[in-house]
């Protein structure tokens, strides 16, 4: 029998404990209240008999009292009840030690998995999580209600980003470029005023971003167009100077050709500008920032050509990639690349097919960009086309006092997710059951939002100048509070959802994608949405459905029920559940099957969607890519492609991992045996989760694994 701790570690069941923790009750009364060992026996024999694989520790400590009040031993019941009841006060005085002091030590495991862009062997980044393991605390204890705190130990919600919920930040935003480079901003009480050139733009660009990053958590997401004046600013600027010096002296073509030289130049180095700088600087949070561009042109835009030019100089030096300290060239996380496709690119003979192109070959060899379909998105957002956020989540259509769509300025207020597969279990198919469970712990999610939404309530334009001062969010007065931007839908506050696939399954007996489990699927689906709509009339705040891509959660709430449900086939026993409205990974069925079925369920979850693609290694299968690129553009808003081609994390070679001659995982390329730096590819089903290859405790084993 394995008993779990209050911190999730399960540990083998000890009897001699039972004995210790009630021998020590027993010193604090009288010899005739005490227990006998007989008694200690019956208790421990009890709880042995129950014949359990897995007990809490808690129920393990209501059976003594139990147990001891049907023994008649009331005095020594009542000190064992005041003796738990102090330890828990200890535990919960100081719960942060040890996770602080494991972090230090590089012991914390969960920490240093959990962000990928955070590196917790630096100072930097172990000061952020430091700070961020008190708020934890500070969150748990003191500034949530005690019934949300364990709705999250329980996995019944998660409570995103309780790190920085002491402080009054937010989560993503879109950061209004245009208004900042056009009208000049201010960062660390310094004047910056609006560029004269392309080069200029793009540094005051990464400035901006990094300033940004460094007072909110989440991600920031700016929109190049805007940057396409400032290549014509450049143009002119060479133009101006070169036929001063040459005009009457040499052919105008030449000149032209000079200044075309020039402006190429300066291109090459803004974009490297801001790639470069997003890579290398850091973030007070100890990160690179957490940043997507996204590459979009606009028929009558009246820079469209300059853009252009823009979106394929961002997609040549991607495909290049950003060389390691090896000096081998590899794929950055950052910035996260959106690519829109629109009727001139969708490669049907359009004008920019070429750009598509360019994009489709970055993506066979670096995974970027993602692909959001200009059509389909305007179908699902009253005919606007806009950038997610960092964190892929979208805002709904807000219009200004003039009746103008605004995107460009607002930002989400934060996130809470429902784990779906739990009330499943609980339910155990009666469906009655399921939807009175769904709701109750529906208004235990909203209640836990409004937490979100209070704590940003009252904070003043002063916490962070640069989103509320100067032109990232607003221009708001100094001391002016921000309460306005928090109504009436100019900001989004979201509901995650995890394991509509396991969810079905449970309630139907078959995936959501059999015609069974499908109407059962979208009516839970339409039920979120309108649960969120209502949420928004109720409070005039802007509730939003997201379809959470929150991959350690899905690990999260697989691990919690599976302590508490035991091992449940398709359910528990895969180890993570899949992420929103996804199609599990085991299912078969093709990509563009997979990506037709999901988008019915994304112009559902309009706060936030994304579908994904597994492929293999396509660098030499460009068409098979096109093809697909050119059925999201007609079907589904928004989708990535994931690669199943193994990857070192040494020299960022993307090919296969071989078993060397020793049986040992290697690197061809550079030699790396070092499994945490290698991501391996199970050859059967492409499955990128966890290191894998700990299961093999036997020669054997390793050896079928590595088959694998």
């Amino acid at each position: 029998m394995k008993v779990i701790k209050r911190d999730g570690r399960a540990v083998d069941f000890d009897r001699e404990k039972i004995r210790v923790a009630i021998s020590k009750a027993n010193k604090e009364v009288k010899p005739k209240e005490r227990a006998t060992r007989e008694d200690m026996n019956e208790i421990i024999t009890y709880i042995e008999d129950l014949g359990k694989k897995r007990i809490l520790v808690e129920d393990i400590q209501d059976i003594i009292e139990q147990k001891l009040m049907e023994l008649q031993r009331y005095e020594l019941s009542k000190k064992y009840i005041v003796y738990r009841y102090t330890r828990a006060l200890v535990r919960k005085q100081n719960t942060t030690d040890e996770s602080i002091l494991g972090l230090i030590r590089n012991e914390n495991k969960e920490l240093a998995e959990e962000n990928s862009n955070k590196n917790t062997m630096l100072a930097s980044t172990q000061r952020d999580y430091i700070a961020g393991e008190v708020s934890r605390d500070l969150t748990k204890r003191m500034l949530l209600p005690e019934k949300i705190s364990k709705a999250h130990e329980d996995g019944i919600l998660h409570f995103h980003d309780a790190d920085y919920f002491i402080q009054p930040i937010f989560n993503c935003c879109l950061i209004n470029i245009s208004d900042m480079l056009d009208n000049g901003t201010v960062m660390n009480g310094k004047m910056i005023e609006s560029p004269k050139s392309f080069q200029v733009a793009c540094t005051v660009t990464t400035q901006i971003i990094a300033a940004v990053a460094s007072n909110q958590y989440g991600g920031q997401s700016v929109d190049l167009i805007h940057l396409g004046k400032y290549l014509r600013k450049s143009y002119n600027k060479f133009k101006k100077e070169i036929e001063g010096k040459y005009k009457g002296k040499i052919p105008d073509d030449v000149i032209e050709g000079i200044v075309q030289d020039r402006l190429k130049a300066e291109l090459k180095a803004g974009v490297q500008t801001i790639q470069y700088q997003i890579n290398t600087l850091m973030t007070t949070n100890g990160q690179s920032p957490f940043v997507t561009l996204f590459l979009h042109l606009e028929k009558d835009d009246p820079y469209i050509k300059e853009n252009a030019m823009i979106i394929e100089e961002v997609l040549r030096q991607r495909y290049e990639g950003i060389k390691n300290e090896a000096g081998v060239y590899v794929t950055p996380a950052f910035p996260k690349l959106v690519y829109v496709l629109d009727e001139f690119n969708s490669l049907k003979g359009g004008e920019y097919d070429y750009l598509t192109k360019l994009a489709v070959k970055c993506s066979s060899k670096r995974m970027y960009p993602d692909y959001i379909s200009a059509k389909k998105m305007r179908e699902n957002y009253e005919g606007n086309v806009f950038s997610p956020m960092g964190c892929r989540s979208f805002l709904s259509p807000w219009k200004d006092e003039n009746g103008n769509y605004k995107f460009e300025g607002r930002f989400n207020q934060g996130v809470v997710s429902i784990n779906l597969p739990q009330i499943g279990i609980i339910a155990d198919g009666d469906e009655e059951k399921f939807w009175k469970l769904l709701d109750e712990r529906l208004e235990l999610c909203k209640e836990a939002l409004m937490c979100r939404h209070y704590a940003l309530l009252g904070t003043h334009s002063d916490i962070s100048p640069i989103h509320w001062q100067y032109g990232a969010l607003a221009r708001l007065e100094k001391g002016e509070k921000i309460d306005k931007l928090l109504y009436g839908g100019y900001s989004t506050i979201s509901l995650g959802y995890i394991g509509i696939y396991e969810l079905t399954k449970l309630m139907k007996g078959v995936s959501h994608t059999d015609p069974k489990g499908h109407d059962f699927a979208i009516k839970v689906m339409k039920y979120l949405k309108a649960t969120v709509d209502k949420w928004k009339k109720e409070t005039n705040i802007g509730f939003a459905l997201y379809g959470t891509p929150a991959e350690s959660l899905c690990y999260r709430f697989a691990r919690i029920d599976k302590e508490k449900f035991g091992t449940i086939k398709d359910i528990t026993d895969k180890g993570y559940y899949t992420n929103s409205y996804h199609v599990d990974v085991r299912e078969k069925i093709d990509a563009f099957d997979k990506l037709e079925f999901e988008s019915e369920f994304q112009g559902i979850s309009t706060g936030g969607c994304i579908s994904y693609i597994e492929i293999p290694n396509m660098a030499k299968n460009i068409d098979a890519l096109e093809s697909v690129v050119q059925f999201i553009y007609d079907n589904i808003q928004y989708a990535e492609f994931n690669t199943k081609s193994d990857y070192c994390h040494v020299c960022g070679f993307d090919g296969e991992i071989i078993i060397n001659k020793d049986n040992e995982w290697e690197c061809p390329n550079c030699g790396n045996k070092d499994h945490s730096k290698m991501t391996v590819v199970r050859r059967t089903c492409g499955y990128l989760g966890e290191n894998f290859w700990n299961v093999g405790k036997t020669k054997e084993i390793k050896q079928r694994v590595m088959h694998l």
